[in-house]
């Protein structure tokens, strides 16, 4: 049995203002899957998420990635970061630099690779998602679709054992959704994803596993057919007949 890349159970994570955010949130990742976080806005999706990688910082339950508790203080974030990809509603691209460089920056400083392997592994990603004409554009030279997939390369140079994407369409215009999916689509079939997102064709289509969430919990999960065909639970079913 393959070991799990998230553990979370009973996390809690209250903001100010008394607005509970996480309420026993309970969820495992193993390897290979594609689990898509659906649900309300303000339901906590990317606050499960941003918990994971230490955006956030839950004062409750137990929390561990890649088998390091993430709400042990003695943790090196920043060391189990390199291992934990995320690809954020903004790009957060660096201006300053072309794409190449904004790919090739992190395996460089953080891993250790030489210019030259980090250049050949950049050019190769930029390939896969379909930018490679773009290597030497800055990011004010670029859509909002090139952007996401600028930043979803740059993610995937470090070679992330675990992939987040946080809502990775819902900044772009509505043309630019597809490009980006479908990029997605092609990196489902060899990584461990955990995906925020409000694009149900995409969950149905990609996911391993569907939860949905509401008022900081797990409501219901299971593969796609079961959670967008059959929903067990009423605060599902409201759910997907308002959205689908």
């Amino acid at each position: 049995m393959k070991s799990p890349l998230v553990e979370a159970k009973g996390v809690c994570k209250t903001f100010p203002g008394g607005i509970q955010a996480l309420d026993a949130f309970e969820l495992t990742v193993t390897e290979g899957e594609i689990v898509v976080l659906i649900g309300p806005s303000g339901s906590g999706k990317s606050t499960a998420l941003r918990s994971l990688n230490g955006l956030e910082h839950p004062e409750q339950g137990t929390l561990k990635v890649l088998g390091v508790d993430v709400l042990d203080p003695e943790t090196d974030m920043n060391l189990l970061r390199a291992d934990v990809g995320m690809v954020f509603q903004h790009f957060n691209l660096f201006p300053h630099l072309s794409v190449l460089q904004n790919v090739t920056l992190a395996p460089v400083r953080v891993r250790g690779l030489d210019q030259a392997q980090a250049t050949a592994r950049a050019v190769e990603l930029l390939g896969k998602v379909g930018i490679a004409d773009k290597r030497d554009a800055y990011p004010t030279q670029l859509s909002g679709g090139q952007k996401q997939r600028v930043a979803i390369a740059r993610a995937l140079a470090m070679q992330p054992k675990l992939m987040l994407f946080d809502e990775p369409t819902s900044a772009l215009d509505p043309e630019m959704v597809g490009e980006v999916l479908e990029v997605m689509r092609a990196l489902a079939s060899d990584m461990t994803m955990l995906v925020v997102t409000h694009e149900m064709g995409f969950a149905r289509e990609v996911a391993s596993r569907v939860v949905f969430m509401d008022k900081g919990q797990v409501v219901e999960q299971g593969p796609p057919a079961q959670i967008f065909d059959t929903p067990q639970e009423p605060r599902t079913q409201a759910f997907l007949s308002e959205v689908l």
